[in-house]
């Protein structure tokens, strides 16, 4: 372990684990970073192993992605966040995505037999691949990346890898169609995470919170939201996810909220869900990459302390 220091008291070189191999668009990402992306990076095979490397102490930081604009959350990173680890997330970082395909050189379109990549990249290119390539074999890849330098490292006439511009260039793959996903503006959301040390509050924040049901009974999804909806809190995301170690059909609910945990609102809402669920998980409050604030919210916050210093005043009146 290289220190128990957060983002705020960082070490002059971080180490950071992020999904490998080099060439990935999570690589791209965490460079962007000045402060964490210049540090001792090591690249690892699936995003459990570099969740598990930050909780072991092995490494500083964690870097992966889990939200993509075309296909959602990644929801292998919110499982491992909600069920398999206690860290926080610190950090969003947003990356334009661009998807190549990529090949050893010599190779053609019209010879294509197997395509490699991760699955969420494989979906982002539905449409070119059922126009251009209907016969073709999609087989999974744990990265990106990876995919191409399985292709290069074991070439096999006819295989294909969905990549990163910079990966194809890195592994020495010929690039056979440039910008093949479905949709301009893909982008991906990464996230930072540590053991512990939440960045203080920026005023545009997001939070994330894990909540499991006491029962499973009418009514308890309206329950939970109508914490956040008396307080006027935005949700930028409400997800139900399979407990894993229950029964079919047993789920909770993953909620990306606005605001901070500092906020009094926010505490507020967390600490009355808390009462009336039993379990509730806070995985980080971070700042949004936007930097936007919800207006709503804004207001509700005015409100509120305007609430709490009418009460307080009330307060003061009671006889001791």
């Amino acid at each position: 372990m290289k220190n128990d220091q957060t983002p705020q008291g960082r070490p002059d070189t971080p180490s950071v684990a992020f999904l490998g191999p080099f060439g990935t668009f999570t690589e791209q990402a965490l460079r962007s970073q000045a402060d964490v992306g210049g540090g001792e990076l090591t690249p690892m095979r699936t995003v459990p192993d570099v969740l598990d490397a930050v909780s072991a102490g092995t490494v500083d930081y964690g870097f992966v992605p889990i939200e993509n604009s075309i296909e959602g959350m990644v929801n292998f990173t919110l499982d491992a966040l909600a069920f398999d680890h206690e860290l926080v997330v610190i950090r969003e970082v947003v990356l334009d995505i661009h998807l190549c395909l990529a090949a050893t050189p010599g190779t053609t379109l019209d010879s294509l037999t197997d395509v490699l990549s991760i699955p969420v990249a494989t979906a982002q290119c539905h449409r070119y691949l059922r126009e251009h390539l209907p016969e073709v074999t999609m087989r999974a890849a744990p990265s990106t990346a990876g995919a191409a330098k399985l292709i290069a490292d074991d070439p096999r006439p006819g295989f294909a890898a969905i990549a990163p511009r910079v990966a194809a260039d890195l592994y020495g793959l010929e690039v056979l169609a440039e910008d093949i996903e479905d949709e301009e503006g893909n982008q991906t959301r990464f996230v930072l995470v540590s053991r512990d040390g939440a960045p203080e509050a920026s005023g545009h924040d997001r939070t994330g919170l894990v909540v499991f049901q006491r029962a499973d009974e009418p009514g308890s999804l309206i329950s939970i939201l109508q914490e956040f909806a008396a307080r006027r809190i935005n949700l930028t995301h409400l997800i139900s996810r399979p407990i894993k170690d229950g029964g079919l059909g047993e789920y909770c609910f993953i909620i990306l909220a606005e605001g901070h945990v500092s906020d009094d609102l926010l505490a507020d809402a967390m600490r009355a869900l808390h009462a009336k669920q039993g379990s509730v998980k806070w995985f980080g409050s971070w700042p949004r990459a936007d930097g936007q604030v919800h207006d709503a919210r804004t207001h509700a916050d005015e409100r509120w302390r305007n609430a709490d210093d009418w009460l307080a005043d009330i307060r003061r009146r009671v006889s001791g």
